[in-house]
């Protein structure tokens, strides 16, 4: 049983690969504590399979500006992008440096794969399970710091704050029962997504939005929390819980949309948003449940070596990728609003950061591009972490102190209660906001 300290240095909320990353790029003389709701591998940076973007070359810069604007419908934030896309080269080099295994072409270059929304292939992947590479290897990394400390099963119930100013977080073991309030000179949510408000998700459960939740209930601002992206192919199943994705990359590989006749109804390449309203059209006039997708006009050699996962998920349920086509349909999948924040991972409130799913800095606009999400969640959490370090200070222990004096602790006498108010009041602000500004 690991009893937590009073004071941290960073308090770190969420393990995925924007918590991680910004783990790993802090300074090594701070004591940091990264917390998560359940296992470490409970985040949907374990489940990403297509791949992370790479610029390719100074070539591909306008074309990949383009593309990331364009799915974005134009509302992206064009510094952010320029940032994300710029560093991008780095930030595969780092990964690689932490043992992160890319596939790699003949020559020992690294091997690009392509999805929808793409001009051109610019993303780098490991097999059908990127995601999880890269979360494995950035966790090992950090498991090796002496000064980082992560622990599971660790739910934040709220933040310590005075003034606009953070000073820690209010957080709950579920499996001793206390309830701490954590002192720390920074705070950063990296806590994901918001799927498990939603039926249909791709997302773990777990993820319900406690943090944008926790924001809105202290003023700190938060952006387009109406924009939700629904991922267009998820393995259809008539089981309630979590949606199997099946990758973008295997439409970018060849994989073709077949209506209830089994003949072909889009152009699969076209961003998500676009491909999602399609099925949704043609699952309405052929009054189905779900179209199909044929993977068969990819080589089956690439699908073993690239969809190995996909492969044997799909047979689990009863389908033969080689000789069949697979029922899918569109989930919730991905939340481009969020705690508003800034190029470094800046939030409205004074020493408390958000980075990762959980953020909106502006870079995917109204709809995210394949691929841009483990990306973006990687530079922006580095660059969080090199803004506090480059700016650090302590806590007024005294405004500390008087922050927590202020708790009402009668609040989190029933935690789970709790998280399904903060629900509440996510599914509410969503509906809110889409009333007053539609989504593009």
């Amino acid at each position: 049983m690991i009893e937590l300290e009073k004071y941290y240095d960073v308090v770190i909320v969420g393990a995925g690969v924007a918590g991680l990353n910004c783990a790993l790029n802090l300074p090594r003389d701070k004591k940091i504590l990264v917390i998560c709701k359940d296992t470490p591998d409970k985040s949907d940076s374990y489940l990403a399979q297509g791949g992370i973007c790479r610029l390719v070359d100074d070539a591909d810069y306008e074309g990949y500006f383009r593309d990331t604007m364009r799915a974005g419908h134009y509302e992206n934030d064009p510094a952010t992008v320029e940032c994300m896309i710029r560093n991008s080269q780095e930030l595969i080099d780092d990964l690689i440096a932490c043992g992160v295994r890319f596939a790699r072409n003949a020559d020992g270059s690294l091997a690009y794969t392509r999805e929808g929304g793409h001009s051109r292939p610019r993303i780098c992947f490991h097999e059908d399970c990127t995601g999880r590479e890269i979360t494995t290897r950035l966790m090992r990394k950090v498991r090796s710091l002496p000064n980082v400390l992560v622990v599971p099963y660790v739910t934040v119930a709220d933040i310590m704050c005075r003034g606009n100013e953070c000073f820690g977080v209010v957080a709950k073991d579920s499996k001793n029962g206390k309830l701490y309030r954590l002192y720390a000179d920074y705070t950063v949510f990296a806590s994901g997504g918001l799927g498990g408000v939603f039926e249909n998700s791709t997302n773990f459960r777990i993820l319900t939005g406690d943090a944008l939740a926790i924001c809105l209930d202290h003023g700190v601002a938060v952006d387009h929390i109406n924009y939700i992206q629904i991922h267009p192919t998820t393995l259809y199943t008539r089981e309630r819980g979590r949606r199997f994705l099946i990758s973008e990359s295997v439409r970018g590989e060849g994989a073709v949309l077949l209506d209830k006749n089994f003949r072909r109804f889009c152009d699969e390449l076209q961003p998500r948003d676009v491909v999602t309203k399609n099925i949704l059209a043609q699952m309405k006039k052929d009054g189905t449940e779900h179209v199909w997708l044929d993977m068969r006009p990819i080589p089956r050699e690439e699908v073993i070596s690239h969809f190995p996962s996909i492969v044997q998920r799909c047979l689990d349920e009863g389908f033969d990728v080689f000789r069949e086509c697979i029922p899918v349909v569109p989930a919730q999948h991905y939340f481009m609003g969020g705690i508003r924040s800034d190029l470094e991972g800046r939030t409205t409130m004074k020493r408390l950061y958000a980075v990762g799913e959980t953020c909106c800095n502006g870079v995917h606009g109204a709809n995210r591009l394949a691929s841009n999400s483990l990306l973006e969640s990687l530079i922006f959490a580095k660059r969080a972490a090199k803004d506090v370090a480059a700016n650090y200070s302590r806590i007024d222990l005294n405004a500390a102190r008087a922050a927590e004096e202020a708790l009402d602790l009668e609040k989190y006498s029933n935690v789970p209660a709790l998280l399904r108010s903060y629900k509440n009041k996510v599914l509410e602000a969503i509906k809110e906001a889409e009333n007053e500004q539609p989504r593009n």
